[in-house]
């Protein structure tokens, strides 16, 4: 699994298509915050989300695995 949290906006089908003709890059659109610690705020608790995840993940597999034998 991956972050949520990322600097750019996931664009839609069409959008990723009309990217490919914008030699310019007039289509970027980016995620902002109001300051830099914002910014590493909502992306360090994204990233801590996760490796939490993963932590439950493990336990609920392990909890299964000891659960069958």
């Amino acid at each position: 699994m991956y972050t949520e949290f990322k600097l750019y906006s996931r664009p839609s089908f069409w959008e990723g298509m009309a990217r490919m003709v914008d030699v310019f890059g007039l289509l970027n659109e980016y995620n902002s915050s109001s300051s830099d610690n914002e910014a590493d705020f909502r992306a360090t608790r994204s990233d801590w989300e996760r490796v939490g995840a993963d932590i439950w993940a493990a336990i609920a597999k392990l909890d299964k695995e000891q659960k069958q034998n």
